[in-house]
């Protein structure tokens, strides 16, 4: 079996991958110490995301979802071939990496938005309590309903940040793993936009 390069991954998907891994590195590591740079790292990764909806429809053929969205009968057999002799190889992403973009686009776009509400809820909240001054009962009672449904985006927030996590870490094992059975370097394909076609 012969080895050659095909250009794979353009240049948007490239610097669009790495750009949503330092700003979600960022907003996840800022998240209780740095709220400006969590808030503008946050609003960052939403861009991202609504961009790269935009590129699986509009993109290039393996930046497309068409490209690599399966039914999950497909899925679930892709899974099981891995641990036979031959697992098929995909020029661009395999079932189960194509499921995980789904996915991860997803996580990342709640993550956001649940993030914004919680920023939404507390800025109206500490206006409500500007009105102390001219009637404090009233503030009072508009800050504690605030301070709850705060409390609740936020911890919705915090579940959607950490299940994103989880989701990245099982992305990062399914590119070693598939790496190491078809004997390619994914992550380096990822920086030069090629990977090996299989002969």
């Amino acid at each position: 079996m012969k080895n050659s390069a095909i250009y794979v991954w353009d240049p948007l998907v490239r610097i669009f991958h790495w750009s949503l891994v330092l700003a979600f590195s960022i907003a996840y590591l800022t998240e209780d110490d740095l709220m400006a740079v969590h808030e503008f790292a946050g609003y960052v990764v939403l861009g991202l995301v609504g961009f790269r909806i935009v590129w699986g429809l509009i993109g290039t053929r393996y930046a497309r979802f068409s490209d690599f969205i399966y039914r999950p009968a497909s899925i679930i057999r892709y899974i099981k071939t891995l641990t036979g002799p031959n697992p098929p190889h995909y020029i661009g992403h395999n079932p189960a990496g194509g499921l995980m973009v789904i996915l991860l686009l997803v996580m990342l776009a709640l993550t956001s938005w649940t993030g914004i509400k919680a920023y939404e809820i507390e800025s109206t909240a500490q206006a409500g309590l500007s009105i102390t001054l001219v009637n404090a009962a009233y503030a009072d009672d508009d800050h504690k309903k605030g301070d709850e449904g705060n409390e609740f985006w936020e911890e919705i927030h915090e579940a959607s940040a950490n299940l994103t996590l989880f989701l990245i870490f099982v992305h990062i094992a399914g590119v070693l793993a598939s790496s190491l059975i078809h004997r390619e370097n994914l992550v380096r394909a990822m920086i030069t936009g090629y990977k090996q076609k299989k002969e």
